[in-house]
């Protein structure tokens, strides 16, 4: 078996660089290591229970309830949903994407995915909470009442640019779970 370099080409890199830092002793790579290694457990402690959680998620909640109220024939209600999902992810948007994918796979609609994520890089009521102790609860409504709207409205001009130009992101129908 051959080792394929390009396919390896960053890592490889980056920690030539790492060893290179602490050799040289360059305190920008050793904080780059620093930070890297915090992040990296973190991932290691906290995606494997977010995986078993949206593992539970596929299996115990069933299509027909996500078409229901996230789907193509979902009201108005269905943003607020949305919202309210994305508001208490937990974990940033390495949490978001697996739950937007497996909304996808149960049958909700595009526009609803786009919104998701946009809430919930804007609007986890932990980081709201945080926000609004240090720069203020007015700071915070202003840009909550100006950043949903935008999330909302882009994320039904996506949705209409993907239908536009016939772009399906994956088949829905092979991959979805009961």
């Amino acid at each position: 078996m051959k080792f394929n370099f390009k396919k390896y080409i960053f890592t490889i890199i980056f920690f030539s660089i790492i060893v290179l830092s602490y050799i040289f002793d360059f305190s920008t790579g050793k904080s780059i290591f620093t930070n890297f290694s915090s992040f990296f457990i973190t991932m290691i402690k906290f995606v494997p229970a977010v995986f078993i959680l949206i593992g539970l998620f596929d299996v115990w909640v069933k299509r027909e309830t996500i078409e229901k109220h996230l789907g193509e024939k979902s009201s108005l209600l269905a943003y607020f949903w949305s919202l309210v999902l994305a508001g208490t992810t937990v974990g940033g948007l390495y949490v978001a994407f697996p739950i937007a994918a497996a909304l996808y796979r149960k049958g909700a609609r595009v526009r609803i995915i786009f919104t998701y994520l946009g809430a919930a890089a804007v609007c986890r009521i932990p980081m709201t909470l945080f926000e609004a102790s240090y720069v203020g609860l007015k700071f915070t409504a202003v840009r909550w009442f100006t950043s949903i709207p935008l999330i909302i409205l882009s994320s039904i001009f996506m949705e209409k640019y993907l239908e536009k130009n016939n772009i399906k992101l994956i088949d829905n129908s092979d991959t979805a779970s009961d």
